[in-house]
């Protein structure tokens, strides 16, 4: 995902028409999402929710493909996949979501 903002108190990523934003004034992670022209459901987590950031790396097994996804992963266990274009991607975005956060 492209870094758009990058400040002590926000990080703002996108990647097509999903933007995932981390806002420490308002205490939210927040990603936006576009299906076709219809904007889905904004997906919600309290920052302090989140316990660590991790890379999700799979096979699409039809087409031989590498996903890599920086999972966003809370305290209940959930996970949030914040999309990539390749590993190398995914790790860059999962070390800003670390950096902005202050996890190791």
């Amino acid at each position: 995902m492209a870094i758009v903002e990058n400040t002590s108190k926000k990080l703002v990523l996108k990647s097509g028409s999903t933007v995932f934003t981390l806002d420490k004034d308002a205490g939210k992670a927040v990603m936006q999402r576009k299906m076709m022209f219809m904007n889905l459901k904004p997906v919600e987590v309290d920052l302090k929710d989140i316990t660590d950031v991790t890379l999700d790396l799979g096979m699409d097994r039809a087409s031989g493909i590498e996903i890599c996804n920086a999972m966003v992963i809370t305290r209940t266990g959930a996970g949030l996949a914040v999309g990539a274009a390749d590993k190398k991607d995914a790790e860059a975005t999962a070390a800003a979501i670390k950096k902005f956060l202050g996890l190791k």
